[in-house]
């Protein structure tokens, strides 16, 4: 059985977090950090603020006031920056919202959020680096800042010290990733069953399709998914999951993906990829022993499958997350297609 990772030491200062909002900030992602990072049993402390401290015009047609003064910019450890309405959108910095970022320590690790990155672009942070933003905003992104190697296909880009993340719910991707990162798997596992949300989400945005609805009276294959993760380790084919679910191949495959948006197939590597996932972030199992836990008879398959799906080996996975300090490798978590 693996332990899990112990709670902060009593004596431990939690991490101090800093969101900036700015006029027009949408709410669902702003209150995003505040929720998802305050799930980790203490270990962030989250405060938002405005380039001034005065309340922010949100998209909804209301206004919010922020909790702390743009002085917490300079002590924070991790700024993020909320994403606002995309007409809000200008190349260059107001002088405002420089002035705010200007008082952002060196060296302080800076996130946004969906068209936040605009403003980390902006603000030169980006230059020559690997980033992501909205789907719908990449055009705009591209024309305004060339020199930014930007990749709207995925859910967020780990860079280091600079994160971005696309739009909306990639939020809460993005920060279950800065707790995956900065305690392991298991605090972020713990933060994502708390807020009822996928602990590791798989889709890129070049995914979203339009999925049909079964009917009410139609016989789900959902007895069948819970039954075959039990069985990842066994070499499970679409016969087997057909007989299971007492359907023909033509019907199980037909419903398997109305109601999943893939096939059964794909679900499958996916469900094998992230029991990988999380025995090489909180295992010591070696890389043959995963692949044998997950159904496959070599490690080669693992690895060829990791490096398909993701763009990235089990070992260079595990060293950037098994690391007892934030991890200095730039990872980019590439999202595979439907």
């Amino acid at each position: 059985m693996i332990d899990p990772p112990p709670p902060p030491s009593a004596g431990a200062q939690p991490h101090q977090v800093a969101v900036l909002a700015l006029d027009g900030v949408y709410p669902f992602e702003l209150g995003t950090p505040t929720r998802i990072l305050g799930a980790a049993d203490g270990r962030y402390e989250v405060a938002v603020t405005s380039v001034d401290g005065d309340p922010v015009r949100a998209e909804g047609g209301f206004t919010i006031t922020p909790n702390r003064g743009p002085e917490v910019l300079a002590s924070a450890e991790t700024v993020i920056v909320a994403p606002i309405d995309p007409a809000g959108l200008t190349r260059d910095l107001p002088s405002g919202v420089a002035a705010a970022l200007a008082r952002i320590t060196p060296g302080t690790r800076i996130a946004s959020i969906c068209t936040g990155g605009f403003i980390l672009a902006a603000a030169g942070l980006l230059d020559h680096r690997p980033a992501t933003t909205h789907w719908e905003c990449a055009p705009l992104f591209r024309k305004w800042y060339p020199h930014i190697r930007l990749d709207e296909s995925v859910l967020f880009v780990d860079d280091g010290d600079v994160l971005t993340s696309a739009g909306a719910a990639s939020g809460i991707d993005l920060c279950l990733h800065l707790i995956r990162t900065d305690h392991g798997a298991g605090p972020a596992n713990a933060a994502a069953r708390r807020c009822v949300v996928p602990a590791f989400r798989e889709g890129g945005q070049a995914q979203y399709i339009e999925r049909p609805v079964p009917d009410d009276d139609a016989t789900s294959t959902s007895a069948t998914r819970e039954w075959a993760l039990q069985q990842l380790g066994e070499p499970l084919t679409l016969p087997q999951l057909a007989r299971h679910a007492h359907m023909s191949l033509r019907t199980f495959s037909r419903r398997f993906r109305a109601e999943t948006g893939v096939t059964p197939r794909q679900w499958l590597i996916r469900q094998r990829l992230d029991r990988a996932r999380h025995l090489l972030e909180s295992s010591d199992l070696t890389i043959d022993q995963i692949a044998t836990e997950i159904g496959f008879a070599t490690a080669a398959s693992l690895r060829q499958l990791m490096n398909a799906e993701l763009g990235v080996s089990p070992v260079a996975y595990r060293r950037a997350f098994r690391s007892s300090t934030r991890p200095n490798d730039r990872l980019v978590i590439r999202t595979p297609e439907s």
